[in-house]
């Protein structure tokens, strides 16, 4: 078949067009794909870091290195925590931000807080506790003395030595009390205690006139947001329905934020 050549011109002419159309909008697709990419990494979300138990220093260097900002904004105070570390954040670790973002630190005081000393002497341990924990005090170890009333308190002590009231202490030391107790009633019951956080499983043992003993945690708590979220997995001695212990006795806890160690009881 014989060729048109007069249309070979023409013929050519289309097909430089179409390439030439097709390379100008597959470069404006480039050039969108990459106009994309660099807005996506100028909006890049950010994981936020654990920065809890970081002194201020460290929580900064932290947040430097994954392009976000810190800010101390208030503080608390924790005796059995490091001075001048973060205590909370917001918003938390795990969470998603964008880049840049400010993270609020809450860290505990450099200051050691102070607090009176109460006069617990002639209450009962229950109104004791009450008062101890309103000072801002913990109950710290109870011992007990044969007198004609069970749970009267006799003495008060820290580390051993009376404290008289009124005398500056600091804030969350335990105070240990001297015991009354009857021939007539000097018997308690073992709380089951598995499942309880341990402020919780704390007053449950002290509400039974119970001393705590060692407390010990596995390996799943790591920090100290750990430590306030893990809860009793292993008590001894062993709760058993209306066995009775005597009173003071005390009783050590393993705790745990293993939900199948929790199961398995």
């Amino acid at each position: 078949m014989e060729v048109d050549k007069e249309n070979k011109p023409a013929a050519r002419w289309i097909i430089r067009n179409v390439i030439l159309a097709g390379l100008f909008f597959a470069v404006l697709l480039i050039a969108a794909q990459l106009g994309l990419k660099a807005i996506t990494r100028h909006n890049k979300v950010i994981t936020v870091p654990d920065f809890t138990n970081l002194s201020v220093a460290d929580a900064r260097i932290v947040a430097k290195r994954n392009a976000i900002r810190t800010e101390v904004v208030d503080s608390v105070y924790v005796k059995r925590m490091e001075k001048g570390h973060v205590f909370s954040q917001n918003p938390a670790a795990g969470s998603q931000v964008k880049k840049n973002r400010t993270i609020k630190l809450t860290i505990n005081s450099n200051q050691t807080k102070m607090v009176k000393m109460p006069n617990l002497v002639g209450y009962s341990l229950r109104q004791a506790k009450t008062e101890i924990m309103a000072a801002g005090l913990t109950i710290g170890k109870l011992a007990y003395r044969e007198d004609l009333a069970t749970n009267n308190v006799l003495d008060q002590f820290i580390k051993g030595k009376y404290v008289a009231p009124g005398t500056q202490v600091e804030a969350e030391t335990p105070v240990d009390l001297l015991l009354g107790l009857s021939p007539d009633d000097n018997q308690t019951f073992i709380p089951y205690l598995v499942g309880f956080t341990l402020p919780v499983a704390r007053d449950n043992i002290f509400e039974n006139s119970l001393n705590l003993g060692n407390v010990s945690y596995d390996e799943t708590v790591q920090t100290y947001q750990d430590t306030l979220s893990a809860v009793v997995y292993q008590q001894t001695p062993a709760y058993h329905v209306g066995a009775p212990a005597a009173m003071g006795t005390a009783i050590h806890l393993k705790l745990t934020t293993s939900q199948a160690k929790i199961a398995a009881r």
